[in-house]
């Protein structure tokens, strides 16, 4: 099963109202879970995918993604921040093709500043930085998807 086809089932339950989708193949299984969040407008989703071969139990209460707080990392980088994605979504580093990037590597960025927008579902999310900085690197390309939790900045705090 692909990226499209797990996105395809996760818009189905957006849609549908279902709570639990779950898909068994010959070698994997998918459960996708939608939680709905007291007083948000958005929905979150849960996807667990496990090898058959290795049945695993699913928790009874699965753990809801919420945005992280930067973490330093722990490679000869360690001095910098990771800005990391709260979301699963399609990265852009500009609100539209022919404007420019939120952010650029070499400026400075303080709290509260946009850096980039996720695309989940066809709604725009704006990603403000949780760190005063410089960006040192941008670590995903312009319009590819991204993963929860996945490194998108490096900022020096200096």
């Amino acid at each position: 099963m692909n990226i499209t086809e797990i996105q395809d089932l996760i818009k189905f339950v957006a849609k549908s109202g279902v709570t639990e989708v779950e898909i068994e193949k010959k070698d994997f299984k998918i459960v996708i879970k939608s939680e709905k969040a007291i007083g948000k407008v958005e929905q979150q989703y849960i996807v667990q995918s496990a090898p058959v071969a290795a049945p695993q139990a699913l928790p009874t209460s699965a753990p809801v993604a919420t945005p992280s707080a930067p973490v330093a990392t722990e490679s000869d980088d360690s001095k910098y921040i990771i800005i990391k994605s709260p979301m699963i979504g399609t990265f852009y580093r500009s609100a539209g093709p022919d404007k420019d990037s939120f952010v650029s590597v070499g400026q400075s960025v303080s709290k509260g500043d946009t850096v980039c927008i996720i695309e989940a579902m066809k709604l725009f999310n704006e990603i403000e930085s949780e760190i005063s900085g410089k960006i040192v690197k941008v670590l995903v390309d312009d319009a590819s998807p991204v993963e929860y939790d996945q490194p998108l900045f490096l900022v020096d705090p200096a």
